[in-house]
């Protein structure tokens, strides 16, 4: 049975991190958004547990950072694996208001998303799979079917897939997901208590045929992550206790008195990544695009910078306020960044996995000198937090442009007072070192909030900045004359803010 067709400005298929975090973006900027999960309703099963420094700053540009922290456990020295000399990497280093790792479970995450989504109007359906889909030139048709079995169709605007590594989405464009499977296949993941707590906050190790990693919850439970090489199962076939503890045993020497398990998992993980994240109307996120080891934590993190980076583009796409040109640079600066992680975690996970015994003593002297250089440590750092990510820039651009914006103070005595809270808003922000009420037209004719510098930073940053929607550079000029310099502005703010539309109803109809 089919029921009569609705219609939104963007369906989203899939209540992961990603597409939670992109519906609220959507819904945020004014674009009707309906979510849809196969799911029957929120789950308290987790994968992801690591939340680095720049998806915190993100979060923090919308509100949300301060209440993640307090779900979990901050890390501020990572390292000390035996294979690499027992090296740290100090975190507290990072330029950052969050110099650390988050450890919290994804379901925390995924709490605070949802919640933050449906505050902001997100349509979010439940017990709803998507079983086909239609492109044409001006719509996207898409056949969802309920828990009962019925079905019937939502014509959108856009269509995004962030609906994981099966993705039902990336089937339907017939798009292929070329790469190779993991050395580390079969990984079991149980969520369990601890008689003895471990020494380090994370305790990780490998040999030649396994690997352990250990991360504590705040809620007293432990995240453990196994593998033997010598044992391959399928990724249905759900790990028991007792192999958690022998896999623990063969590397650590120790199971920590590990007991009552509250959850248990087994995955496969390979290396790929789509050829292109947009099909017309249809684009890919999160792990629908790319998928990648779990070495370092990357792939939550990932995943909901994918959404910054593509809902204000779709956004301004939906509303009339931008061309094909925008939307198509979040394929061209998030496929590079997808395409990095891949192959720096694989290789990483291949080093730690080495089984030749002269291989592994030099890994262990050389890595291990090697992380103690300053200059690679803080090269580590920067590519593993997200801090570091800059998107190329065009010909003749700022040597700022592309980078991630600081989070600098702002003048007055009223909120917001620093760059990241301004950013709530979800909009554009251009900061200025002179008095910005100075810009009450350029308020008027863009959509974009304009702010002061506070004094004790204005004559170290440009004369004025331009920061898009997800804390990245979008313009910056050094031109000391003010004419000349509201004249670059002008063309700045018309290439990326374009100008206002009526307000009206986006919706495919």
């Amino acid at each position: 049975m089919t029921d009569t067709s609705t219609d939104t400005d963007v369906l989203v298929v899939g209540a992961g991190p990603t597409g939670l975090h992109l519906a609220a973006e959507l819904s945020r900027a004014g674009v009707t958004t309906t979510l849809v999960e196969r799911r029957d309703t929120e789950s308290n099963l987790t994968r992801a547990f690591a939340v680095h420094a720049r998806t915190l700053e993100l979060l923090d540009a919308r509100g949300m950072a301060r209440e993640l922290v307090a779900t979990g456990v901050t890390v501020d020295t990572v390292g000390s694996l035996p294979q690499f000399g027992h090296a740290e990497i100090d975190l507290t280093r990072l330029p950052s208001r969050f110099p650390y790792v988050l450890v919290t479970p994804q379901y925390e995450t995924e709490r605070l998303l949802r919640a933050h989504g449906e505050a902001l109007g997100v349509d979010l359906r439940w017990g709803t799979e998507l079983v086909s889909l239609r492109r044409h030139p001006d719509k996207v048709e898409a056949e969802l079917r309920r828990g009962d079995g019925t079905t019937y169709t939502v014509r959108a605007s856009y269509l995004v897939g962030t609906d994981g590594v099966h993705s039902t989405v990336r089937r339907e464009l017939g798009l292929p997901f070329p790469g190779r499977s993991s050395v580390m296949e079969s990984v079991a993941l149980a969520d369990v208590r601890l008689a003895e707590r471990p020494e380090r906050a994370l305790t990780g190790s490998a040999t030649r045929d396994g690997f352990v990693f250990i991360a504590p919850f705040k809620d007293g439970w432990y995240r453990v992550i196994t593998w033997y090489r010598h044992r391959q199962l399928p990724d249905d076939t759900t790990p028991t206790l007792d192999e958690v503890r022998e896999d623990t045993r063969r590397v650590l020497g120790t199971d920590h008195g590990m007991h009552d398990a509250r959850w248990l998992s087994r995955f496969d993980n390979d290396e790929r990544q789509v050829p292109h994240y947009r099909q017309g109307r249809v684009l890919l996120a999160g792990d629908a695009a790319h998928t990648h080891s779990p070495i370092g934590g990357q792939g939550m993190n990932i995943g909901l910078q994918d959404a910054v980076n593509l809902g204000w583009k779709l956004a301004a796409t939906v509303r009339g306020r931008a061309d094909d040109a925008l939307l198509d640079s979040y394929e061209a600066e998030r496929h590079p960044v997808g395409r990095r992680v891949v192959r720096r975690t694989g290789a990483l996970t291949r080093i730690i996995l080495l089984r030749s015994r002269p291989m592994r003593a030099l890994r262990a002297l050389v890595g291990g000198a090697v992380l103690r250089l300053g200059p690679v440590v803080d090269r580590m750092t920067s590519q593993l937090s997200g801090i570091g990510l800059r998107y190329p820039a065009g010909p003749g651009a700022h040597p700022s442009a592309g980078a991630r914006a600081p989070d600098l103070p702002l003048s007055g005595d009223t909120t917001p007072n620093r760059l990241y809270e301004a950013l709530r808003t979800g909009g554009f922000v251009l900061l200025v070192t002179e008095p910005a009420k100075a810009y009450a037209r350029e308020q008027e004719v863009y959509e974009v909030d304009v702010h002061g510098v506070a004094e004790e930073r204005a004559a170290a940053v440009p004369p004025a900045i331009l920061v898009r929607p997800d804390g990245y550079i979008a313009w910056a000029t050094d031109e000391p004359d003010p004419d000349s310099r509201r004249r670059a502005l002008a063309a700045a703010l018309e290439h990326w803010c374009g100008r206002r539309v009526p307000q009206a109803t986006t919706s495919a109809r």
